[in-house]
């Protein structure tokens, strides 16, 4: 069964989802997905590696900026029945993103890693948490890049929400249940 949990920047969607692995399961592995470019992030990472082990919870961390794909197959065929929390899917778009960058194709190569991870995603037979940033609530981005990441994590997220069972929104702390409450066009068609 796979989770998506979206919200804004210190929404508290990672401490949902966690609450949420560790609701549901006897161990974790938490695949954190950022690259460390300054001492700022480092220091981020840190606090987050310290909050993971004060819980008391079991988690087995893997850091994997790139092979998101790749390391959900392996843990997947590997028959591991911990769950598995992404955190956060947007950090791993940037970093193809950046990857990419200069490339006129850039969009196409990461819609196509895109499409790898929701095919990966919908294929997968444990349970699965995916945290991602909601980006289209602000204003539009003044440069090139910004305005392709934004438009690329709506895209990413609105195919991730499609395959995943359950799509939690967090704002202010408060998670709500998304698609469950979805208006649905093929009830309206009888009349």
């Amino acid at each position: 069964m796979a989770v998506l949990v979206t919200g804004g920047a210190r929404s508290g969607k990672s401490s949902f989802a966690e609450k949420l692995a560790m609701h549901g399961s006897e161990r974790g592995v938490y695949i954190a997905t950022s690259h460390i470019y300054d001492e700022e992030m480092r220091e981020r990472v840190d606090l987050h590696q310290q909050m993971r082990l004060s819980s008391g919870y079991p988690w087995d961390t893997r850091e994997e900026p790139f092979r998101l794909c790749e390391l959900l197959k392996q843990l997947d065929e590997s028959g591991e029945e911990a769950v598995v929390l992404v955190d956060c899917l947007t950090l791993w778009l940037s970093n193809w993103l950046l990857q990419y960058e200069g490339d006129d194709k850039a969009s196409a190569l990461v819609m196509k890693r895109i499409e790898e991870l929701v095919e990966g995603v919908s294929g997968y037979s444990g349970r699965l948490i995916l945290v991602t940033n909601e980006v289209g609530d602000g204003i539009v981005p003044e440069y090139p890049l910004g305005r392709s990441f934004r438009d690329l994590a709506g895209r990413m997220n609105q195919r991730l929400a499609e395959v995943c069972e359950q799509v939690f929104l967090v704002t202010v702390g408060i998670p709500i249940e998304l698609k469950s409450r979805a208006y649905r066009f093929d009830l309206d068609e009888g009349k």
